[in-house]
């Protein structure tokens, strides 16, 4: 039998900004189905590494590839196949929340798009707002929308950078209980995220990176170690890093 190729394959990327150092010799392999946790502080290198896994950095030293697809030969293609939702939500502020999910179906080629409008519209509760335009949607009607986005061609893999930040505690549930479903079902997730409480009832495998360096990885219970719950962990972690 031939090597099973990961979902994510990531070998001694490096990220400099002039004379900063974002990134300085990540390695790392995610497993396709697996719903994967990055953690760090502000400033971490946490979106660096996301945003050169999907296309919109070139990294300055290292490989990486998403669904054995280069990231740097090919970025279009990471960006067709997979999911996105950045940390800012940023939907297009002179398209109406209709016309956005229209757009971004046409630009990805989605059959039945219609329906998949429709589909998630009703499930992020957007029916009210579809003819509004974008720019006077609330934070979390936005957030709702850039996740529908990316949602809407059914992706193989999801990229999330704090996906939950805008919503209220309603559709956060919502969104776990999908999310939980799409990665059992052999999706695959890579999230960024803040809020650890809810990242711990999701994630299988989780890194924290401090100062563009993985500090710690593993399974939820390892990283967790001895600690009641992954937040003071990931503080004990990080204080221990300083």
């Amino acid at each position: 039998m031939g090597r099973i190729v990961p979902a994510i394959h990531v070998e001694n990327v490096g990220k400099r900004f002039g004379d900063f150092t974002a990134l300085d010799g990540i390695s790392l392999d995610i497993d396709a189905g697996e719903f994967f946790g990055f953690f760090g502080p502000n400033g971490a290198g946490k979106t660096t590494l996301l945003k050169i896994l999907t296309g919109q950095l070139r990294p300055t030293s290292g490989s990486a590839s998403v669904l054995g697809i280069d990231v740097t030969k090919e970025p279009l293609k990471v960006k067709a196949a997979t999911g996105i939702v950045p940390e800012v939500e940023s939907p297009p502020s002179y398209l109406t929340a209709y016309e956005y999910l229209y757009f971004v179906s046409r630009v990805r080629k989605v059959d039945g798009g219609e329906k998949r409008i429709a589909k998630w519209m009703e499930f992020f509760d957007l029916d009210d707002s579809r003819g509004t335009i974008c720019k006077d949607l609330s934070k979390g009607n936005r957030q709702k929308l850039m996740i529908a986005g990316a949602l809407i061609h059914e992706p193989r893999m999801l990229f999330l950078d704090e996906p939950f930040i805008n919503l209220d505690p309603i559709f956060q549930r919502k969104l776990k209980v999908y999310l939980k479903e799409y990665s059992d079902g052999g999706g695959t997730v890579f999230m960024c995220s803040h809020l650890l409480e809810i990242a711990e009832k999701l994630c299988d495998n989780v890194a924290v990176i401090n100062k563009g360096h993985i500090i710690a990885r593993g399974s939820l219970a390892e990283v967790r170690g001895k600690h009641p719950d992954l937040e003071h962990a990931f503080l004990d972690i990080v204080e221990g890093d300083a």
